[in-house]
């Protein structure tokens, strides 16, 4: 298991947290941490000083950013593995089918007509994701504990639908760069 990113900075966890306030407590621990400071410290505190430093920025990095935020957070919660080919719904992935024809078309024959309605599809289904979870995200934290892993399971759906997409997105804008 991963460090506790929320408790070290002493936020709760969050799926949008105050990005002012998580900035603010990066700057604050980085001035704190900083080697310079501890230069002429005994080498087991400059040691702490390094790993406090390096747990600074690989926290801030990941609470920053929203998609590695989201797989952060279930992965803390046992909901998302390294490597592991995860399932996603039967009818989601029936959705997909005609996008997925529509690319292997594409690769045989490019037609940037069909680039640009497979591209509209894929992002008009995104939107539709994102706009489904987000009151999700947004009310996560005021969630009482026996409340949060039916959100986790909803958010963990939302995110590898999203990541499929995302392939398809990709593999669209590849067909665009060699048009």
């Amino acid at each position: 298991m991963s460090p506790d990113y929320f408790a070290f900075y002493g936020l709760p966890e969050s799926f949008l947290p105050d990005e002012a306030a998580l900035k603010r407590l990066y700057y604050a621990k980085s001035r704190e941490t900083h080697p310079d400071f501890h230069a002429t410290s005994a080498p087991e505190n400059q040691a702490e000083m390094l790993r406090q430093a390096t747990l600074n920025t690989d926290a801030y990095r990941t609470l920053s950013d929203p998609d590695l935020r989201m797989a952060y957070l279930l992965r803390q919660h046992g909901l998302l593995e390294e490597g592991k080919q995860e399932q996603l719904p039967p009818d989601f992935l029936m959705d997909m089918m005609d996008l997925n024809e529509q690319l292997m078309d594409l690769e045989t024959s490019p037609d940037a007509a069909v680039q640009a309605q497979v591209a509209a599809e894929a992002q008009a289904i995104a939107d539709t994701l994102d706009a489904g979870i987000q009151p999700v995200l947004a009310g996560y934290e005021q969630l009482p504990a026996d409340h949060r892993p039916a959100a986790l399971q909803q958010i963990r759906t939302y995110y590898l639908k999203k990541r499929y997409l995302l392939r398809i997105q990709q593999q669209v804008a590849t067909f665009a760069a060699r048009s």
